[in-house]
């Protein structure tokens, strides 16, 4: 029961993540295939350079409903590893996986930092909303998405420790942390040369 449950935890959650939600707002509005446009991401940051800040913020927020999904459906319904959580880390890990390498769009995809962002809530709802909260201050202040990013996720192994939650939580956030960071390494480098784009002029 327990090795059926984790397969279908697994396959369920990075389906969920393949929805490319990004990819599917630009086409059906704009005709456009977001992945030829910007940084060929189909995150909220390049849906905005398409669609304008209100679709920025609806992308932003299905692409977290997206990532916490799963893992909320993995906490209700799974009944095998209770005790450590392993099941909901198993769908987190999954469906950021899917948003990132999804397949309905030949394995590419966004850089998971939503999605990310809402398995940590549905995981541990203080610890996200401290994340969130440390990502909207570093994003506004510096007006770079990508830095606000980096810095909330890596962040986020502390916090989830010091708020009390599982050592798998803990795993997660440190192995989604480096994961996440390691697909804006192209983002590093322009940050580093000043020539990455801001979230606002």
């Amino acid at each position: 029961m327990g090795i059926l449950e984790i397969v279908i935890t697994a396959l369920v959650a990075y389906l969920i993540g393949s929805v490319p939600t990004g990819y599917i707002i630009v086409k059906t509005a704009k005709g456009q295939d977001i992945r030829e446009i910007g940084s060929g991401s189909t995150g909220a940051t390049n849906v905005k350079r398409v669609m304008g800040k209100k679709w920025f913020f609806i992308t932003l927020l299905l692409d977290a409903f997206k990532g916490a999904l799963p893992v909320i459906l993995a906490k209700i319904f799974c009944v095998s590893f209770t005790g450590i959580g392993l099941l909901p880390v198993i769908a987190a890990i999954a469906v950021i996986l899917g948003h990132s390498k999804s397949v309905f769009l030949k394995f590419t995809g966004g850089k998971s930092v939503a999605s990310g962002v809402g398995t940590i809530l549905a995981l541990n709802w203080v610890a996200g909303l401290i994340i969130a909260v440390i990502w909207a201050i570093v994003t506004y202040f510096s007006k770079y998405v990508s830095l606000g990013s980096i810095v909330a996720l890596g962040l986020s192994p502390f916090i989830m420790y010091f708020t009390g939650a599982p050592a798998a939580y803990v795993g997660y956030c440190l192995l989604g942390a480096v994961y996440i960071i390691w697909l804006h390494r192209s983002n590093i480098q322009r940050l580093i040369k000043g020539e990455e784009n801001k979230v606002r002029q």
